[in-house]
């Protein structure tokens, strides 16, 4: 059997079966270079190689993880979180469902879906906004009768949708560092396709499932009980101090400084560094805290990163293999030259290792080595390859049990105990998502 094959069904099945996901890329590539009589010393010392293509987005993953605590640090995001809270408190909505109760419900739920976008990109502070939001609202939340599952949904599509279409913050290390890298790398130059309007029609799929769950699945109203868990969050967010206004301006300026660096030197890293450098020169953090507020963003994002660096340490040892083009053949023999199918079958694949992992940004080194040559080989566009592979690594990250875009909701909507993950976010972000993904991603593939 093809040593492409087997490297990849052993780093998904030691997946599956919850072996850390570092351990099951490492043997996993160790099978696959075994197989290909490369012998265990020219593996490691492949897999050592491809590591060092993963160093610069790693890098980037730990200052944006340092530059999201300096926000957090600041006060900001929970300044925003208590304003929300005792603006509904002012209109009585944690004892009385309102006469206007629609807009109340529908603004609460545009807010959500616009931080849940804004903590890829603008405010890169990914899942750590959810525990600061959420749990203070569950009260209003229970009063108004809104399905967590829908709020699941709403905050799982800003999460993932944001960053496979937007190529900024987390979006530019997955479009531009991951995507474009690592497709340019297998032998295919996309530096002149236009990410955006590649992953535009898979976006658009994203859009649809949102509107389903938003319009048709779980617009019914749901019951919760009220728990001293739900009293004491929401009680705990009332009665907080009010934060400085001057480090919430400053917080501001950092952003805005961070995004336009990032813009201008096309650079995440850069960006990071720079608005973190302005939290320094303010003083919002002190000389004395910035090695323990940049030691904790850096272990925020360090297990992500290590998940990254060894997935291009796979790809790497999967093309030293000399099995991927004899693989590539087959697959095309076996299609017969049907796009359709082969793009099916590439997204399908794509789902399993991302539901695998647990990260799309792990998932596209391992699959971009593979599909490139056979979408090249198929006939399909630079455009449709860059769409395939991008939706490829996409899929699974909505539905994923080990995935931070179902972990991060369950977190907040569930520390009261009434969310359960699987039945509550998994599923509903599996089905919402992963299907009409699969299925805008096969459209995408055909017509561009």
């Amino acid at each position: 059997m093809n040593a492409v094959v087997i490297a990849v069904f052993v780093m998904l099945a030691l997946s599956l079966a919850r072996v850390h996901v570092v351990l099951s890329l490492l043997l996993g590539a160790l099978a696959g270079g075994l197989m290909a009589g490369l012998g265990l010393a020219e593996t490691m010392k492949v897999f050592q190689t491809g590591l060092a293509n993963g160093a610069q987005i790693a890098l980037s993953y730990a200052m944006l993880g340092a530059f999201a605590v300096a926000i957090a640090h600041s006060g900001l995001p929970q300044t925003l979180a208590n304003a929300v809270i005792r603006r509904l408190d002012a209109n009585h909505v944690r004892d009385n469902v309102p006469g206007r109760i629609g807009s109340i419900k529908w603004g609460l739920l545009l807010a959500l879906l616009a931080m849940s976008i804004m903590s890829q990109n603008l405010i890169p502070i990914h899942i750590a906004f959810i525990p600061l939001i959420i749990p203070p609202l569950l009260l209003v939340f229970n009063r108004m009768q809104i399905d967590r599952r829908l709020l699941a949904c709403v905050m799982t599509f800003g999460l993932v949708t944001t960053y496979m279409w937007l190529p900024y913050g987390f979006g530019e290390i997955f479009l531009k560092q991951i995507l474009v890298g690592n497709i340019n790398k297998s032998g295919l130059n996309v530096d002149n396709v236009n990410v955006i309007h590649a992953m535009t029609i898979p976006a658009l799929g994203m859009v649809a499932g949102l509107l389903i769950a938003v319009f048709f699945s779980y617009r019914r109203p749901r019951t919760y009980q009220n728990t001293s868990a739900d009293v004491a969050a929401n009680h705990q967010a009332m009665v907080q101090p009010k934060m400085s206004a001057y480090r919430s301006w400053v917080a501001l300026a950092a952003i805005v400084v961070s995004f336009v660096v990032q813009l201008w030197a096309d650079s995440l890293l850069l960006g990071a560094m720079v608005g973190f450098a302005v939290f320094m020169a303010a003083g919002v953090v002190r000389w004395g805290e910035a090695d323990t507020v940049f030691n904790n963003g850096v272990k925020m994002m360090a297990m992500i990163g290590f998940i990254m660096i060894a997935a291009q340490g796979f790809a790497e040892v999967m093309k030293a293999t000399g099995q991927i083009e004899p693989l590539v053949k087959a697959s095309a023999d076996m299609f017969a030259g049907s796009k359709g199918m082969a793009a099916f079958v590439m997204l399908l694949v794509g789902l399993l290792v991302t539901m695998g992992i647990g990260s799309s940004f792990s998932t596209l080194p391992i699959i971009a080595a593979i599909y490139v040559p056979l979408c090249v080989g198929m006939g399909f566009s630079p455009m449709a390859t860059l769409a395939i592979i991008g939706t490829a690594g996409a899929l699974g990250d909505a539905g994923s049990p080990a995935s931070d875009s179902t972990l991060g909701p369950t977190a907040g909507l569930n520390v009261d105990g009434q969310h359960d993950h699987m039945r509550d976010t998994v599923i509903p972000t599996f089905l919402h998502y992963n299907l009409p993904l699969m299925v805008s991603g096969w459209i995408a593939a055909m017509v561009l």
